[in-house]
């Protein structure tokens, strides 16, 4: 273990800033940014001196790799290698959070992506970022505006293509797969946040990855999706994945404030095992309700129901 300074998931959730004036100013660390810094435990390192560990591998070709021999890593956003910094320490904290419900420990359930991950920082010259298992299994963070890496939920959406990869090869052949897995990726970067850093520390909770927003939204608010929205399937149905994923990721964040994180994600990873790799939104959720069902009896399965039920599915 070492200590590090820039884990925090975003200026505005951090440290409960809660200013939406705030804007990337070409990656500068500008004084109203420092409170935003905390310190963090940067777990499983290798002891190269590198971000390497169990559960993450940095890479970035397009700056210096982030090398200390002490394992102290104190960078601020004006470097890039801040960025690598928050993407080892959120992937790292997932996969932790992963095995703490009970995936991929003795006696536990199968494991879901529990491998070093791959990951590029700044590999792709523009201002997006991806999962891929094809030539490569990697994420891969992009740059312009705020810097993706720079904000945690990004981190932890591309993640949860990684998780659903892993569980379900070529998960997302059909487009309301393609919408599932993209509503789950949103749903697992707050319910991620949101479990790590610790009650309160979101300031909107509902709002996903609103510091890498602030470059292409208009505010007041910037969020890049909700996942409090009152879509209703298939009348909002319009044919984007990220726009649609939003039905499913609605669904899940219901699940979790009628049965808490512990048992909706667990129930919500379980269920991914039976999906099938084009899916329909009312075959994931009949089998999200029977793994309610068969961990937690009736009461959860029911809950569950009615959360699909609201979207219509």
């Amino acid at each position: 273990m070492t200590r590090a300074r820039g884990g925090c998931s975003s200026p505005t959730r951090c440290s409960k800033l809660g200013d939406e004036s705030l804007t990337d100013q070409k990656d500068a660390d500008y004084a109203a940014l420092q409170p935003a810094y905390r310190t963090v435990t940067l777990r499983d390192l290798d002891g190269s001196g590198f971000l390497r560990g169990k559960w993450a591998n940095i890479v970035s070709e397009t700056g210096n790799p982030a090398y200390s021999p002490t394992n102290t890593f104190d960078f601020n956003r004006s470097q890039d290698e801040f960025e690598q910094v928050m993407a080892y320490y959120w992937i790292t904290e997932s996969q932790r959070y992963i095995q703490r419900l009970g995936f991929g420990v003795p006696g536990g359930r199968r494991p879901v992506n529990m491998e070093s991950q791959d990951v590029r920082i700044n590999q792709w010259g523009a201002d997006n970022s991806f999962q891929t298992n094809h030539p490569k299994d990697e994420m891969r963070f992009g740059k312009g505006g705020v810097d993706d890496a720079e904000d945690a939920e990004v981190v932890l959406h591309e993640y949860g293509h990684a998780i659903q990869d892993a569980q379900v090869p070529n998960f997302g052949a059909s487009l309301e797969a393609g919408s599932i897995g993209e509503g789950f990726g949103d749903y697992w970067a707050v319910t991620v946040t949101q479990t790590v850093s610790g009650p309160g520390a979101l300031n909107d909770p509902a709002c996903v990855a609103d510091w890498d927003a602030v470059s292409y939204t208009r505010g007041p608010v910037h969020c890049l999706r909700r996942l409090d929205t009152d879509k209703h399937y298939p009348a909002d149905v319009i044919g984007e994945v990220h726009a649609d994923g939003e039905l499913w990721s609605r669904a899940l964040w219901d699940i979790r404030g009628a049965l808490g994180g512990t048992k909706a994600d667990t129930i919500i990873l379980e269920s991914h095992f039976s999906f099938a790799p084009d899916t329909t939104f009312s075959a994931a959720a009949a089998t999200t309700v029977a793994t309610a069902q068969r961990l937690y009896g009736t009461s959860a399965a029911t809950a569950v129901a009615a959360a699909f039920a609201d979207r219509g599915f």
